[in-house]
């Protein structure tokens, strides 16, 4: 019998009471006098293995990597006042705070719950915080074509360092793409994947008759919602 026949959607209340969500939140300031406000990384890990000190998941060995679209509704639960400038992106200092999880990290974590993970990192093709995709996609795009800064995305040449202490994993640890099937997002997954080429464990659900468009794990469905938890756990195995 396949997975999707057997496993329940685990509500989001159940959920909080087992996984703590730190992220990396932080300000550019571009030449052009705009301030994007972004998000670098996410980690997702089990409250009982949760360290004292957050900072030290960064250089911890995940159990997964999951890269998304972009950072989407979640928010830093205290204040936070970090800022670079457009010219320093490249020095950007990662320090963790804890995260109200949205939606999207839910999904993750009912894949991490059925696979026993105790520690999964999120990262995005673009770090940009923008809650409505269609609102990303104009963004990106606009600022990219106006002012020709590409390192909002982490898979940006200047970011090269930064990606991969980020990239750091278990040898067996699973990279799962999963940030949506848009055309728009064409540019940014290009730059990815000539990144993320000859790393182990790179998987999702990919559309069919498509080479670079996995499926995001918040479709507008609930049936949709549950199908990709379940079809994802069943793709990578018992």
């Amino acid at each position: 019998m396949r997975y999707w026949q057997l496993l329940d959607f685990i509500p989001a209340e159940e959920l909080k009471k087992t996984f703590a969500v730190f992220g990396h939140f932080y300000s550019v300031n571009l030449n052009s006098g705009e301030q994007i406000n972004s998000r670098s990384v996410l980690e997702i890990v089990t409250k009982h293995i949760t360290p004292s000190n957050a900072g030290l998941l960064l250089s911890g060995a995940p159990d997964a990597i999951f890269v998304m679209m972009n950072p989407g509704s979640s928010k830093p639960l205290k204040e936070v006042s970090n800022c670079v400038s457009e010219r320093l992106i490249s020095q950007l200092k990662t320090s963790l705070v804890p995260t109200r999880p949205d939606t999207t990290q839910y999904q993750v974590m009912r894949v991490m719950r059925y696979r026993g993970w105790n520690h999964v990192r999120v990262l995005n093709i673009s770090d940009m915080r923008e809650t409505k995709s269609g609102k990303f996609l104009k963004r990106y795009r606009d600022i990219e074509q106006r002012t020709g800064f590409t390192a909002h995305s982490l898979f940006a040449d200047k970011r090269s360092a930064e990606l991969r202490r980020k990239l750091h994993k278990k040898p067996p640890a699973p990279i799962v793409c999963a940030w949506g099937v848009s055309p728009d997002l064409d540019p940014l997954i290009e730059r990815c994947l000539k990144k993320l080429s000859g790393r182990s464990g790179l998987t999702g659900l990919l559309k069919p008759k498509t080479a670079n468009k996995y499926y995001h794990p918040l479709p507008t469905l609930q049936r949709d919602k549950e199908s990709w938890v379940n079809k994802l756990v069943e793709h990578l195995g018992a």
